[in-house]
C-alpha cells in the first residue's frame, strides 16, 4: 500500500495532507525517513511513524445515517451550515460521508473512515444499487417510465439503464421509485427534470440489501460485521 494511503487510512491526516507530511521529512517507516511519494509499506509488517508517534491501526467504522434535510455530506463547511459528521455524537474517529446527497435530500448516507470501504461503493463499477423515493411535479406517464429505464443523455453523458416505478398519485404530483448504480452529480434530479417532472423532494431509501428501517430522520446506526462483509461481496462480484 503506498505510504500516503496508509496515513490517510489510519486517520493521520487526508490524503493530501499526507503526502506533504511526507515531503516535509515527518514521515519514518521502520526508523528510517522516506520522502518519496510512491513510497510502498506492508502495513501488517512496517513500523510508521508520524512525528515520532507510532500510527496504531484505526479500528474501521461503518455508520448508516438518515439523513435530514439541510445538512451538507461533508465535514466541514466555511460558512457554518450543519453537516453530517455533526449528528454523529458518539464516535472519536475520523469519519467521512461515503457519496454524498444533496445539502435538501433526505435519506440513507453511510459514513465510515475506510476508504476501500467507500471506493467499493461508491464506484460505479461496482455497481451498487441505490434506490431513491422523488415526488415530482406532474402527473408522470408509462412512456416517461420507460425513458428513464432505457437511459437520459444528459450533459455529460447517457445515464445507465435504471429500474423506475410509479408509486402512487397526489394531486398534480407523482411518488416515482428510481434504482441506479451510477454516482453523476445530482442525477435523479437531472433525470426527472429531462423528462419534464422537476423533483420536489428526495429521499434514498436503499443501498444495495440495506434499507432505513427503525432509524428516524436525524437517527444512524452501525453496521454489523456481516453486513459490512455482504456488502464488500456484492461489490467485488462485479
Amino acid at each position: 500500500m503506498r505510504l500516503a494511503k496508509y496515513l490517510a487510512n489510519q486517520g493521520a491526516a487526508s490524503r493530501r495532507k499526507s503526502e506533504v507530511l511526507i515531503s516535509q521529512g515527518r514521515v519514518t517507516v521502520n526508523g528510517s525517513t522516506v520522502s518519496e511519494q510512491g513510497f510502498k509499506i506492508d502495513p501488517q509488517k512496517d513500523r510508521v511513524e508520524v512525528d515520532g508517534k507510532l500510527l496504531m491501526p484505526e479500528a474501521k467504522v461503518y455508520i448508516l445515517l438518515n439523513k435530514p434535510s439541510g445538512y451538507l455530506s461533508s465535514v466541514s463547511d466555511p460558512w457554518g451550515r450543519p453537516v453530517v459528521v455533526d449528528l454523529i455524537k458518539d464516535s472519536n474517529r475520523r469519519i467521512y460521508p461515503v457519496g454524498r446527497l444533496d445539502f435538501d435530500t433526505e435519506g440513507l448516507l453511510l459514513l465510515s473512515n475506510d476508504g476501500e470501504f467507500a471506493n467499493l461503493i461508491i464506484h460505479p463499477r461496482h455497481q451498487i444499487d441505490k434506490k431513491y423515493e422523488a415526488l415530482v411535479t406532474g402527473r408522470v406517464s408509462k412512456d416517461t417510465i420507460s425513458k428513464l429505464k432505457k437511459g437520459i443523455v444528459l450533459e455529460d453523458g447517457i445515464t445507465a439503464p435504471a429500474q423506475a416505478r410509479i408509486l402512487g398519485y397526489e394531486p398534480e404530483k407523482t411518488l416515482v421509485e428510481i434504482i441506479i448504480h451510477e454516482g453523476k452529480k445530482r442525477q435523479i434530479k437531472r433525470m426527472l427534470a429531462c423528462v419534464g417532472h422537476p423533483v420536489e423532494k428526495l429521499k434514498r431509501t436503499g443501498i444495495a440489501f440495506l434499507t432505513l428501517e427503525g432509524l428516524s430522520v436525524g437517527q444512524y446506526r452501525y453496521l454489523t460485521s456481516e453486513e459490512v462483509v455482504k456488502l464488500k461481496a456484492a461489490a467485488l462480484n462485479y
